[in-house]
């Protein structure tokens, strides 16, 4: 596990309700991971940017959403891989965890769009792994399954990390890298 935790799933939700926010818990980490690996700045009034609705207030400072933010922050821009997916428990149905992961990827496809715009400079693993992100966001999940479907998933959530990690790599990454060669 990460040495920087993401806030809990309910003080997520409580905070979400505050604000009045349209999305799901794993959308919203879905969607903040995906403006941040896009290039998307972390801003305290994330959520306005990555729902794309300049009304919505700014979540309090040091609030389970801000938490959410500098967590998703340092974990992207730590270089030892340990970047976590705000996916519920182990213990929760194949349906729940998989439905999550699915809206988590939604929200990671909005938020990458509204930081990249229409052509992001993607390498070809990293138009790839768009490409399968997309596909697992078009997904439903299935009411049950066996031991198979249940490692399946748990390499599906494996796999997503990675492709954040790479498209993270190919949006801001890499563009620092090149800022420093110039």
């Amino acid at each position: 596990m990460s040495e920087i935790e993401l806030p809990s799933v309910s003080a997520i939700e409580a905070e979400s309700r505050q604000l009045a926010l349209a999305a799901s818990p794993y959308e919203l980490h879905g969607g903040l991971c995906g403006w941040l690996a896009g290039g998307g700045a972390s801003v305290r009034e994330w959520p306005a940017k990555v729902l794309a609705d300049d009304a919505l207030p700014a979540p309090a400072s040091g609030g389970a959403l801000d938490e959410l933010r500098l967590a998703s922050a340092a974990q992207l821009a730590d270089r030892s891989f340990d970047f976590a997916l705000l996916l519920p428990d182990a213990d929760a149905s194949l349906a729940e965890r998989s439905g999550a992961l699915f809206e988590w990827c939604r929200g990671f496809l909005g938020g990458f769009g509204l930081a990249t715009g229409s052509r992001p400079k993607l390498s070809d693993e990293g138009a790839e792994a768009l490409g399968d992100l997309a596909k697992l966001a078009a997904a439903q999940p299935q009411s049950d399954g066996d031991e198979e479907d249940e490692e399946a998933l748990v390499e599906i959530e494996e796999f997503v990390r990675v492709a954040v990690l790479l498209l993270h790599g190919d949006c801001v990454l890499a563009a620092q890298h090149r800022q420093k060669l110039n």
